[in-house]
């Protein structure tokens, strides 16, 4: 499954009512390590069977960029069962962002 791209119209529905671990990527398309972590997440939604892998543009989305206080990016949060479990700021491998969802 490929990374879901997330609005203000099916955050509800995709990342707070999710059965599931949530990986929320926030980027923008000028952001150079968010060019790098992009290959990796989409990786890691196509692999991962157990978690939603997402994507929020900061700049299409900025209402959901500050309701999580994203003021650099790439930044990579995790939410499970509505609440924020983890989060990391800047480029990171993907066996670190893999253990991010081991909450």
């Amino acid at each position: 499954m490929s990374a879901i791209n997330i609005t203000k119209e099916n955050f509800k529905k995709e990342v707070l009512e999710a059965d599931k671990p949530v990986l929320i990527d926030f980027w923008a398309s000028w952001c150079g390590p968010c060019r790098m972590v992009a290959p990796v997440v989409d990786e890691i939604a196509a692999e991962v069977t157990d978690a939603k892998v997402c994507k929020i543009n900061v700049d299409e989305e900025p209402e959901l960029a500050g309701q999580f206080n994203v003021m650099s990016i790439p930044t990579l949060v995790v939410i499970k069962d509505g609440k924020i479990v983890n989060t990391s700021v800047g480029a990171k491998s993907k066996s670190a962002i893999l253990n991010m969802l081991d909450v």
